[in-house]
């Protein structure tokens, strides 16, 4: 199931850099930011992320135990 609105934390293109001024990446858009790169794609185009894709095998409430 696919959230209202993308979350990157659920994407698999998202991933957590090294780099202290830019802790946030996208592999499917190729950049590194400061926020959430959906956030960064909204304030840009206006548009939500179009390039979400839900991780493989993961729910909504996966740590929830």
């Amino acid at each position: 199931m696919m959230p209202a609105k993308p979350l990157c934390l659920m994407c698999r293109h998202y991933y957590v850099t090294w780099d202290r001024d830019f802790p946030h990446g996208c592999r499917a858009m190729g950049f590194k930011s400061r926020s959430a790169p959906c956030l960064v794609t909204k304030d840009a185009s206006g548009l939500e992320c179009l390039s979400f894709v839900a991780k493989a095998g993961r729910r909504e409430n996966d740590g929830a135990r």
